[in-house]
């Protein structure tokens, strides 16, 4: 307990985000899903490929739920509850939030932890992105004219950071609230790969600690709730579990948290001038992949766990490990996105002509979780354990651990049709090719560029020029997208599973109408559906929404 107080002390010095298309799906030869389609489909596919023979829809799940009078009791729980909920405008959140206020409007409040100079400027943060937001367009169907009031009714924001001591929280404000709340919920985090190390730290790392020792003075505490990460564990091969992160036990004992505080802390007082931040993030990373992690991001999310088990005590405690949160699958409409997200960057550039493929294997795991699955089994989660037992359970909520998870070929082979069908551009889309070296998707980029330069160059009266020189914006480009492939590596070669013995576990003990109202079983996934009818629309739109503003 002397470690994490010294290191909650250094921290200071430190200063260490309902519309459905459909597609014409099988109007073209499609390679990677040959083996996926069902016998029944009319129209065969006629092309070789490696994958097993298997329906691509979504399984009927094989279980049989609890009765109707029994189940978790996910809303007898939520009735009359109070939260305080760090990350509320992001994208995860927002979608909580929403969920939370559609299912039980009964609960109570909602204490928002939102960085802001007043008072003023927090009230309109909460109007501006999320009571205005269309995410809560149903909610405001529900309420009619009263929406607003009942919105400003149970959210109630609190001018804090995460990143400060006390939360930054004036402490007439923490002495009031910390007697309401029942239910503390980590939303919020720094998600850049490759961010500034002092500020991942800070924030991934330290802030879970500093939530967790506030956490400890709320007297009507019930649960303890982490949004952590699946790539938590480094770990790129064999089976990840759901098990606590421990230094000395499935941690490396070399790694000493208060050790890389201080070096960050030394980093930035010795740097100075515009390559600061650049070697800031590069010390990130050079630090996560001496221990094992791929990236800054897993790495400081990593100890951010180890502090909550250093730390918890007798608080019970749930640690929720998504992998990578997608677009909505049904509520509270398909397809709601807040942000580029992950692979999405790489979509975009395809359907514009930019790339023409990716450094990665057809056959890794693409574990992409829909974001209100997400939100589901963490509201259930919150339940089952919400009852003062003071235990600490991990949940993965992913999807690799399917009978037939996505792989990566699977899923660009939809893109590839949905994109031929919907393009976003008047180009002649190329198939997906995914490259075994950088070097190779290097050249391919180049090519691309260059090619679209002499073009501009060509249609400008000017004479064509040698394409083994780049303009200084091509140059830009070429280098994001390399930066890009590297930063992605780790995951377009991924082969680990996620064990979700637990999270089926959970399902398990659910009722039949809370999981109608609940659904997070990946064995209901239609990734065909998902994919092409849902995702890749809500992308679209995203996108138009990022340009637009």
């Amino acid at each position: 307990m002397a470690m994490t107080t010294n290191l909650l002390a250094t921290s200071k010095a430190v200063k260490l985000h309902g519309v459905r298309f459909f597609s014409s799906f099988l109007s073209r030869p499609n390679h990677f899903l040959a083996c996926r389609l069902p016998q029944s489909i009319t129209r065969r596919v006629q092309t070789s490929c490696c994958y097993r023979e298997t329906s691509f829809k979504a399984e009927s799940p094989e279980r049989e739920p609890s009765s109707v009078s029994d189940g978790v009791g996910i809303i007898r729980f939520l009735k009359g509850k109070t939260y305080l909920i760090t990350g509320a405008t992001g994208f995860l959140g927002k979608v909580l939030i929403e969920k939370l206020l559609r299912t039980s409007p009964d609960i109570g409040k909602i204490f928002i932890l939102i960085k802001s100079k007043d008072q003023e400027s927090a009230n309109k943060r909460l109007y501006d992105e999320i009571i205005s937001s269309d995410l809560f367009n149903y909610l405001k169907q529900m309420h009619g004219r009263s929406y607003e009031e009942f919105m400003k009714s149970k959210l109630i924001p609190i001018i804090g950071d995460i990143g400060e001591d006390n939360l930054g929280i004036r402490s007439e404000i923490a002495a009031n609230i910390s007697g309401e709340i029942d239910v503390v919920i980590s939303c919020a985090g720094r998600t850049t790969f490759d961010d500034r190390y002092d500020l991942a730290l800070n924030v991934n790392a330290l802030g879970p600690g500093r939530l967790l020792s506030f956490a400890k003075d709320c007297k009507k505490l019930k649960l303890f709730l982490h949004i952590s990460t699946a790539y938590v564990t480094g770990k790129k091969e064999g089976t990840v579990l759901e098990t606590p992160l421990c230094i000395g036990k499935n941690i490396t004992s070399d790694l000493n948290i208060e050790h890389e505080l201080k070096l960050a802390s030394e980093a930035v007082r010795k740097l100075h001038g515009s390559g600061e931040i650049k070697k800031l993030k590069e010390l990130g990373i050079q630090r996560a992949q001496h221990y094992g992690w791929e990236n800054t991001y897993t790495f400081t999310k990593a100890m951010g766990e180890t502090l909550i088990q250093t730390m918890r005590e007798d608080v019970p405690i749930v640690i929720i490990r998504p992998s990578i949160i997608e677009s909505s699958y049904k509520e509270p409409f398909p397809g709601w996105l807040q942000g580029i997200r992950m692979t999405d960057p790489m979509i975009l550039a395809y359907g514009k002509g930019q790339i023409s493929g990716f450094w990665g294997d057809s056959q890794s795991f693409l574990d992409i979780i829909p974001v209100d699955m997400v939100v589901n089994a963490t509201i259930a989660a919150m339940a089952k354990h919400g009852c003062g037992n003071s235990d600490l359970k991990v949940y993965n909520v992913t999807s690799s651990s399917h009978a037939h998870p996505l792989r990566a070929g699977e899923y660009m082979d939809l893109c590839y049709q949905h994109l031929c069908d919907f393009p976003l551009t008047v180009i002649d889309l190329a198939r997906w090719k995914f490259h075994s070296s950088l070097d190779g998707f290097t050249s391919s980029v180049f090519d691309i560029i260059a090619k679209q330069e002499r073009g501009t160059k060509n249609e400008g009266g000017e004479a064509e020029e040698s394409h083994t020189t780049l303009s200084f914006k091509g140059k830009r480009i070429l280098d994001y997208f390399v930066s890009l492939a590297r930063t992605y590596e780790p995951y377009t070669f991924f082969q680990a599973r996620f064990d979700d013995t637990n999270t089926r576990s959970l399902i398990q003990e659910m009722s039949i109408e809370e999981i109608e109202m609940f659904e997070f079983d990946i064995k209901s996934i239609d990734w065909e559906h998902y994919i092409v009818n849902v995702h890749l629309p809500g992308l679209k739109r995203e996108s138009l929404k990022e340009r637009s503003n």
